[in-house]
């Protein structure tokens, strides 16, 4: 998997890019911002690699606070990598993470294809986990919270019932966050 790469811009737009790493060409799909944090001759990018059954397609992102929004939002059933790109190309990740916090459904509608239907689906699916989005984590959320959240993020569970396992525990290690979240989600399935 490609997590980052470095190289000489060959060509370089808006919302894409071609990248030249040790002899091989690269096309990287990029926001507006990631493209204006860009030089013009050389690049490191962080990558999300998404191989899918139509295509191998590689996404590129200046800052990790970016990379981690798109992440999150592809995850979401209904958003794609496009909409999730066109989300960063309009917002920057602490702007995204206030509309979110805000629930503000009519400035992410003000995405271009995103709809009322796809807006209420991220607000639903983000709740309580704004602040773990804004740029370079400064979260009150405490590391151990945030990588139990991602743990149970991986077997599964949704992010709403994954916020309401998480208030209220009591444990101080990533372990035992795990455990007694686990036993709150079999209540509340």
């Amino acid at each position: 998997m490609i997590v980052a790469l470095k190289g000489n811009i060959e060509k370089k737009e808006p919302t894409r890019l071609w990248l030249e790493v040790g002899g091989v060409t690269y096309e990287i799909f990029i926001s507006i911002h990631t493209s204006a944090a860009l030089g013009e001759k050389e690049a490191r990018l962080l990558i999300t690699h998404l191989i899918r059954e139509e295509a191998w397609s590689l996404y590129g992102f200046a800052e990790e606070a970016e990379k981690r929004v798109f992440d999150t939002l592809i995850k979401i059933n209904g958003v794609g990598p496009k909409a999730a790109l066109a989300i960063l190309s309009t917002y920057t990740p602490p702007t995204f993470a206030q509309i979110i916090q805000a629930q503000d459904v009519k400035a992410l509608q003000r995405v271009p294809g995103i709809g009322p239907k796809s807006a209420g689906r991220i607000m639903v699916e983000l709740a309580g986990f704004s602040l773990s989005l804004q740029e370079g984590s400064k979260s009150s959320t405490p590391p151990v919270f945030e990588e139990s959240r991602l743990a149970l993020e991986s077997l599964g569970f949704k992010s709403e019932l994954i916020a309401k396992a998480l208030q209220n525990i009591q444990a101080s290690t990533t372990q035992e966050i795990i455990k007694e979240a686990l036993k709150k989600l079999q209540t509340l399935r």
